[in-house]
C-alpha cells in the first residue's frame, strides 16, 4: 500500500459560540441579576435589548430564539412575576448568555473519517470529515469539525468553514443501559448495597427521569449521610452522559460540541 504523508494547516480563528454560564452561578447571584432587570422600565428594557442585538446579531444565527431558550432555563427564578413582556424575557436571556471564542488558543488533534455523503464527488476522489480539538478562552476544550475532499491524485482541498457556529441541543433523558451504567459506577467506586438497591428498581434500559425517581425512592428509605453523597454522584454520572442533536441543515463546520457536564 502506498502511504503518503501530508501536512494540513488549519488556522484557528475567533469564531464565537453562545452558551449559558448558568450552572456555576450561585442562586443569590442569579436573583440579583434578575432583580436589576425587573426594576427597569419598559423603555430602558427596549433600549438595552436594542444595544445587544445591534452588537451581536450579525455574529450569530437565530439570536432571538437563543435568548428565548435561555430565558426558559432561568424563568423559575423570576418568582411570581409571570407577566413579563417579550422584550424583558429576551433581555433576561441575554444577561444569562456568554459569548466564547472556541478556537482562540489552538486547533489540533485532527481525526479523519470518510463522509457518509459521497454524492457529487469526482471519480477517484473521496469526501472526508475532520474532527478537531479546539482550545478557546480559559483553555476550555471543545470539538469542532471541518470537511474536505481528497482527489485521485492525493490532493487535499478543504471546504470553506462557516462564519457561524452553534452548540448542540442536549437531550439528557436518553436511555441508559443498566449493565454499562453499573460498570461505570464500579469504576468510580460507587457500587455498594445502597446503589445496588437503586439499580434493582430500574429496568435493563432506563431513562434519566426513571433514575432520578429510583434514587429519590431509595434515598427516602435509608439514612442520608454517605448515601446522599453516593446518590449525588450517581446523578452526576448520568448527567455527564447525554445525547446531542443539531439541525440537519447546519453545515458540519457550523457545529461545535461544547462541554456541558456538571
Amino acid at each position: 500500500m502506498d502511504v503518503k504523508r501530508y501536512n494540513i494547516i488549519l488556522k484557528p480563528d475567533y469564531t464565537r459560540v453562545l452558551y449559558l454560564p448558568f450552572h456555576s452561578m450561585a442562586k443569590e447571584r442569579i436573583a440579583k441579576i434578575l432583580s436589576r432587570i425587573q426594576v427597569m422600565d419598559e423603555n430602558h428594557v427596549r433600549q438595552k435589548l436594542d444595544e445587544v442585538l445591534s452588537s451581536f446579531q450579525k455574529r450569530h444565527t437565530s439570536l432571538i430564539q437563543f435568548f428565548e431558550n435561555r430565558f426558559e432555563k432561568v424563568k423559575r427564578y423570576t418568582g411570581k412575576n409571570k407577566n413579563l413582556s417579550k422584550e424583558r424575557k429576551l433581555l433576561i436571556g441575554a444577561y444569562f448568555t456568554q459569548e466564547y471564542a472556541i478556537e482562540s488558543s489552538a486547533l489540533f488533534n485532527p481525526s479523519m473519517v470518510w463522509h457518509p455523503d459521497q454524492s457529487g464527488v469526482a471519480m477517484g476522489s473521496k469526501r472526508f470529515i475532520l474532527s478537531l480539538r479546539a482550545i478557546g478562552e480559559g483553555h476550555i476544550s471543545s470539538i469542532t469539525f471541518r470537511t474536505g475532499v481528497i482527489s485521485a491524485k492525493y490532493m487535499i482541498n478543504m471546504d470553506e468553514s462557516s462564519r457561524y457556529v452553534t452548540t448542540a441541543d442536549n437531550r439528557p433523558d436518553q436511555q441508559f443501559e443498566k449493565k454499562l451504567f453499573r460498570r461505570k459506577m464500579s469504576e468510580l467506586g460507587l457500587l455498594d448495597m445502597f446503589s445496588e438497591s437503586i439499580l434493582n428498581t430500574l429496568p435493563d434500559y432506563f431513562t434519566f427521569s426513571e433514575l432520578k425517581a429510583g434514587v429519590k425512592a431509595i434515598l427516602n428509605q435509608h439514612n442520608v449521610g454517605r448515601n446522599e453523597i453516593v446518590a449525588s454522584n450517581i446523578i452526576m454520572l448520568a448527567r455527564s452522559n447525554y445525547e446531542i442533536s443539531f439541525l440537519p441543515m447546519q453545515d458540519l463546520s457550523a457545529r461545535v460540541i461544547y462541554p456541558s457536564a456538571p
